[in-house]
């Protein structure tokens, strides 16, 4: 059972991780390493949807995307939890 997905940023721009279904993101910059964390102890299937500058991560149980888990936590690479909109750019 896994129940993390290890997120890593390469490239030279920024890229939104979001995560469903609260909409939750959290933005890296080049060479940031992200985890996501299910708080389940079930087993997860997480669905990820890439475009040029924004990933989508979903997270189910046992791939049933009618049985969403709600419950994780998103990690920097030291192992702290991350809060919403962590390094969310400033509008201009």
């Amino acid at each position: 059972m896994t129940n993390k997905l290890p997120v890593v940023k390469a490239g030279v721009t920024d890229v939104c991780l979001f995560v469903e279904p609260y909409g939750e993101d959290f933005w890296m910059r080049p060479a940031d390493a992200f985890q996501i964390v299910s708080m389940s102890d079930a087993n997860v299937h997480f669905e990820v949807v890439t475009s040029t500058d924004l990933i989508t991560v979903w997270l189910y149980e046992d791939g049933d995307p009618y049985n969403m888990i709600l419950d994780y936590e998103v990690m920097d690479a030291r192992g702290e939890k991350l809060e919403c909109g962590h390094q969310r750019p400033a509008d201009d």
